[in-house]
């Protein structure tokens, strides 16, 4: 017995001077050694677990990408519009004008605004989970979505920009090429223009106004997604580079000039409350391949009830193209948007711009140089020289005379946007004034 006890002493004793003693490695003990080898191992296993996540979810965003390829339609198939009950409705029933029927447009988004996934639908209205969700003004889109749609928003994806915001292209997973409005949050206006829009246009669907798809209301983020328009904008076929010969005929013109009338005259008569635009400009109105005009940006608009004829709001628009009552003394109503289109349709038919600080000190000013002109008895002088078949005469006068009654300076004798369509669409001159016709 004492002699096992001794050898197992002896055991110990050896065991335990192997692991204290010093290895070749760095002159580390034994047991150092070993505690590196398992931290090692410890760490490699991790390393792989986390590039197994990385892998799993990088192909998850392919397969996403890849759903977007098909066939590309202009306008999404996912727009829903859900109707909500509201009394106006009921008392007032459907308004219609021309073959199209109109509900009231939407009196308030407050508290669509800040609608986010896995808030709740503030809206009152239930969503069954399975997406996004969807209400009467478009469908809701979040922002992984849009990001993947405009290519984490590439600046290859740009197709406008301004004081408003950028717009970019996209394309979204079932095909569908939109344009997607990133509002700039200065001070809140990404905010009001949201608001704003969302309320003028959001359940608005007419052949001469730019669709409202959806909308990205996602922390400080506020996005608007449109229907996408493939052929640029008015002011860049008017004054771009376009050569020696424009290829907006006197024809195609007057097709624009009678789209814009038609939107702005169902934004004022079509709806309640009735819309002014404030912004009414050439690189406002958007254009397809076929030369149909939409109307686009309603960042400024304003909503009046039928019962006001007009209010007073702070000034805003383009410089050139605002009413000069407007101007003075911040009164709205219809008659602002008809001299803007006025100006507009100047620019349309002389291809000038309403300002030109390039021209000579008479010519500065495109409506005063205009009305010189008709004074002067050189209406023919004004067409643009870059349209190669000049209009028949007749034609041309009754335009010319469309241009001056938009921009009366009284307002109350402009024309209103339903009668200007009438005008411009007419085989003769247009309707005697109010005071012939009482007379």
């Amino acid at each position: 017995m004492a002699v096992l006890g001794e050898t197992t002493e002896a055991s110990n004793n050896s065991l335990s001077h192997e692991i204290t003693a010093k290895t070749p490695l760095f002159n580390l003990k034994l047991y150092a050694v070993i505690a590196i080898l398992v931290l090692c191992l410890l760490a490699a296993a991790l390393l792989i677990f986390l590039c197994l996540r990385i892998t799993r979810v990088s192909r998850k965003r392919k397969m996403r990408v890849k759903h977007s390829s098909g066939s590309i339609p202009l306008v999404s198939k996912e727009i829903a519009e859900i109707k909500e009950p509201s009394p106006r409705a009921a008392d007032n029933g459907e308004r219609k004008m021309g073959n199209e029927k109109l509900k009231e447009a939407p009196q308030e988004v407050t508290e669509i605004v800040d609608i986010e996934r896995g808030k709740g639908n503030r809206s009152g209205l239930e969503s069954d989970g399975s997406g996004p969700h969807n209400i009467g003004w478009g469908r809701w889109y979040s922002l992984t979505e849009l990001e993947i749609a405009t290519r984490g928003f590439s600046p290859e994806n740009v197709i406008g920009e301004g004081g408003y915001g950028i717009v970019y292209s996209g394309e979204l997973q079932d095909g569908s090429v939109v344009a997607v409005k990133n509002l700039l949050n200065n001070k809140g206006q990404a905010e009001n223009e949201f608001k704003v829009e969302v309320e003028a246009i959001g359940k608005v669907k007419h052949k001469n106004l730019v669709g409202l798809i959806g909308y990205c209301a996602e922390g400080a983020q506020r996005m608007l997604v449109y229907e996408y328009i493939d052929n640029g904008n008015l002011e860049q076929w008017l004054h771009g580079d376009v050569g020696p010969v424009s290829p907006l005929t006197w024809d195609i013109r007057m097709k624009i000039a009678i789209g814009t009338a038609k939107g702005l005259a169902y934004l004022h008569e079509g709806l309640e409350p009735k819309v002014v635009h404030r912004d009414i400009k050439s690189s406002n109105i958007l254009l397809d391949r076929k030369w149909n005009a939409k109307v686009s940006d309603f960042g400024l608009a304003k909503l009046l009830g039928s019962e006001a004829s007009h209010v007073t709001t702070r000034v805003m628009g383009t410089f050139g193209y605002v009413a000069p009552e407007y101007a003075s003394t911040g009164m709205l109503n219809e008659g602002s948007d008809v001299y803007s289109f006025g100006v507009l349709l100047m620019e349309i038919i002389t291809g000038r711009n309403p300002i030109d600080y390039s021209k000579p000190a008479g010519e500065m000013n495109l409506v005063d140089w205009f009305k010189g002109m008709i004074q002067s008895r050189r209406g023919e002088d004004v067409v643009d020289p870059l349209i190669a078949v000049q209009p028949p005469p007749r034609a041309m006068k009754r335009v010319l005379l469309v241009c001056l009654r938009c921009i009366d300076l009284d307002v109350h004798k402009r024309p209103k946007m339903g009668q200007i369509v009438h005008m411009l669409e007419a085989d003769d001159f247009p309707f005697r004034s109010e005071t012939r016709s009482a007379r």
